[in-house]
């Protein structure tokens, strides 16, 4: 007798069953009590237009959350030294894993930070060097840049056997820096007539650097310092009173009975302004750094930063020098080419990491590339290199974009990559608006309907073929494609570019179009920035808007931003016959219970601070007396609570009449800012919005040339045709446009397309293509013909 058994498959484990990322109620900035579910594991893609909510939702909430419960893991001590972050204001955040953030910011405003420091592939070369480099010369340190040579000797008196007992010691480190640039690569050669006016005293205000005013404390400690005559013309100085004035090292003096350091000027511009990379300046000392300063090349180290000895010690003839001047792609097979069992699993390391820069498509950089000039695209790019390798699994990581800065060519090949990560078991969060990468998605959630307080609501969750389907913003504009331009415009004459030989251009010479809307295409690393950033940019009646990020702290807003707010204080001041420096937040009309910032921080050492709304004035940041003061019925506080449309129509009739901020105001509502209000830090701004925001501001400058590099990042597909609208009307007011650009609708819309390649860093750097898009795609003779041509061809067919 038989019997038998059923076969049930087993009951789920518990374990299994956290396959979501719940989100309940969040609120961070313009979110409207959110609630989400996030399939683990899956890519999920988030949408909507720009100041929609999506960055609140990825990077302010999930991302935020996530962050903030790994770092109270660590002890209170640890904590001290980490940055203090708040918790989300959100009700219920469940299902979360450890999130990686790979974010667009700018990497290392340190001008000492390069491709190779920033990603530990200089150290890993640095090694290799210190075991196989003939002749030896020391330590990894012995090959590093940032690492000085010194040596010394003296006495030291240690406590043996119950007394004290004197010992001479000697010690030497032995660094990789050259002693004449200090490991910067360039030299600095300073202009004095744009340091002081010689024909005045320092009590008559000689010193022309900013922040050096004799009111202020350099200005004091100049003064009262005992080396120098305040009263005396700095010309009739004797040469040691000018050697203290600009070279002085260091010196402890008593200055209104307070001990301070007195330093050279010179010694004291280099710690304080160009210890910086330029891109991290603020525009104003920027602008003194560029008249004052000039940065030759270091003719000891010829820009290399290294020290002879680091440049003497060679492997099979390459020095370190050599090899992190070499294109990544090269340097991979170098790298390979060495048979040194000895140093196998070093060579392998340093094997997978520069093959991910060539799989991520940033083969055309080069070690030694200065991190600061880096754009945000190959930033983001950069980091993700640490990621690729990884075994480790159920991370959640979290892209901002990736996409930014990447020809259609290369956005297959970052698909793919963000696929890898998912299939090892991760789940990908990605905020993003190009339709290739919202195609590859598993689940989509849209934002919107709107942006700002019109924004922060889920409009829409599923599968992306659902999104095409249904009624959102997202959803109509996804299968959009810009077409041909029946006719194009004539140019009115040329911009001549020769001999152009920057980074890896090769002696281009090429005629710019004016009076047009130039489009200036290539794959990432072709040469287009140089062309353009290198040729055309800084010439006069050229006005840039580059994708440098904006620097502004919490009191920073629009209006202060973009200068709205002086003329703002102006009216309000002459309508009430008071003095402007009233309706300033930073100046007289502050609330003096806050200092104007509206809110009070408390900090709580390792714990995050607490802001709390001022209770003297209720977050409107001016005294009360202030707010008594109205122009057009409303007080300071209201205007600035007002949004960019509200503004312009308040403005611009009636009594609060004012065409100064109306004009501001009109330029912001063109670049579709008008939904911001004018006291929004700038702090709380997307990457896009702080672009046009940017473009806003430059509109009104004098110039006939305009250059614009990736206007389209972080824009929306519907935000796109808002965008053209806009070059179209800049053109046609008589200015050249050219824009450097890899979205197929502004090379699609462009009067004249100059297409850079045909590849990526010494493959690149040649004009490939010059005509109009319709030559372009007929052509089809260059990669960015080839994907031009398959964009329109969705309208053709």
């Amino acid at each position: 007798m038989t019997t038998r058994t059923e076969t049930r498959s087993p009951a789920p484990h518990v374990a299994d069953s956290h396959d979501v990322i719940r989100v309940r109620g969040a609120r961070v900035n313009n979110l409207a009590d959110v609630d989400v579910e996030l399939p683990k594991r899956r890519l999920t893609v988030f949408t909507g237009i720009s100041g929609s909510g999506k960055s609140s939702l990825v990077f302010g909430t999930i991302a935020a959350e996530s962050q903030r419960m790994i770092n109270e893991t660590y002890s209170a001590f640890l904590q001290g030294f980490m940055p203090t972050l708040a918790r989300p204001d959100v009700d219920l955040l469940d299902g979360l894993t450890t999130a990686i953030i790979v974010d667009q910011e700018r990497m290392g405003a340190n001008a000492r930070s390069t491709v190779g420091t920033a990603t530990d592939t200089g150290a890993l070369l640095r090694i290799l060097f210190s075991r196989l480099g003939q002749p030896h010369i020391g330590s990894p340190q012995a090959f590093s840049f940032n690492v000085a040579s010194i040596s010394g000797a003296g006495a030291v008196t240690m406590e043996r056997g119950g007394r004290a007992v004197k010992e001479r010691r000697d010690f030497a480190v032995v660094g990789g820096m050259c002693p004449r640039c200090e490991g910067m690569g360039s030299v600095t050669d300073f202009d004095r007539s744009q340091l002081y006016d010689d024909s005045k005293s320092l009590a008559e205000g000689a010193l022309t650097i900013p922040g050096y005013s004799m009111d202020g404390w350099y200005g004091r400690i100049f003064m009262g310092s005992g080396f120098l005559d305040p009263d005396k013309p700095i010309r009739d100085y004797s040469k040691r009173e000018l050697d203290n004035l600009l070279y002085r090292e260091p010196t402890k003096v008593k200055v209104d009975n307070v001990n301070v350091t007195y330093e050279g000027l010179i010694p004291r511009i280099q710690k304080s302004f160009l210890s910086k990379d330029r891109e991290a300046m603020q525009p104003h000392i920027r602008a003194f750094v560029d008249r004052a300063v000039t940065f030759t090349t270091c003719p000891e180290c010829g820009g290399t930063r290294l020290s002879e000895a680091a440049r003497s010690s060679k492997i099979d003839g390459i020095s370190i020098a050599d090899a992190s001047a070499m294109q990544i792609s090269d340097l991979a097979e170098w790298v390979r080419g060495l048979d040194k069992p000895g140093v196998a699993p070093l060579l392998t390391a340093l094997s997978d990491t520069l093959d991910s820069f060539v799989e991520i498509g940033l083969g055309y950089l080069s070690l030694d590339r200065p991190a600061g000039t880096l754009s945000g695209g190959e930033a983001q790019r950069t980091k993700m290199i640490r990621h690729l390798g990884s075994s480790l699994t159920d991370v959640t990581y979290v892209f901002d974009e990736p996409t930014i800065g990447l020809h259609p060519h290369d956005i297959e090949r970052m698909n793919n990559l963000l696929l890898r990560l998912r299939d090892k078991g991760n789940t990908v969060l990605v905020v993003e608006h190009k339709p290739e990468t919202i195609a590859i998605a598993d689940h989509v959630v849209d934002l919107g309907p709107g942006a700002g307080t019109a924004g922060g609501t889920i409009c829409f969750e599923g599968s992306v073929e659902s999104l095409r389907t249904s009624d959102t913003l997202t959803g109509r504009h996804l299968d959009d494609r810009a077409a041909l331009k029946d006719s194009v415009r004539t140019a009115t004459g040329a911009l001549e570019v020769r001999g152009a030989n920057a980074h890896n251009l090769r002696d281009v010479d090429v005629d710019i179009p004016l009076g047009v809307l130039v489009a200036v295409t290539g794959v990432a690393g072709s040469g287009k920035s140089s062309l353009i950033n290198g040729s055309v940019s800084g010439s006069d009646g050229v006005v840039t808007v580059d994708q440098g990020a904006i620097r502004g702290s919490r009191r920073s807003n629009p209006a202060t931003y973009t200068g709205l707010l002086d003329p703002i204080r102006k009216a309000f001041a002459k309508a009430n016959g008071v003095k402007p420096a009233l309706f300033s937040a930073n100046s007289e009309g502050a609330c003096p219970s806050c200092n104007g910032a509206g809110v009070v921080y408390l900090d709580l050492a390792m714990m995050a601070g607490v802001a709390t709304t001022c209770e003297e004035c209720e977050g409107k940041r001016f005294q009360s007396s202030v707010l008594e003061h109205r122009l057009g019925g409303r007080d300071i506080s209201e205007v600035l609570g007002m949004s960019v449309a509200e503004a312009e129509r308040f403005f611009g009739e009636g009594e609060a009449r004012t065409p100064a901020a109306h004009k501001i105001l009109r330029r912001l509502d063109d670049v579709g800012l008008g939904y911001l209000s004018l006291g929004q830090p700038l702090t709380t701004l997307s990457g896009g919005e702080r672009q046009r925001l940017k473009l806003a501001t430059h509109m009104g400058d004098k110039g006939g040339v305009y250059i614009l590099d990736e206007p389209t990042t972080g824009l929306h597909l519907a935000d796109v045709e808002h965008l053209l609208a806009l070059l179209d009307r800049l053109v046609d007011s008589g200015k050249s446009v050219i824009v450097i650009e890899h979205h197929q609708a502004v090379m699609a819309h462009a009067d004249w397309i100059i297409d850079l390649g045909p590849g990526a860093g010494h493959d690149g750097g040649k004009v490939v293509f010059e005509g109009t898009p319709a030559d372009l795609v007929a052509a089809r003779s260059t990669l960015t013909g080839e994907h031009l041509a398959a964009y329109v061809g969705a309208t053709a067919g």
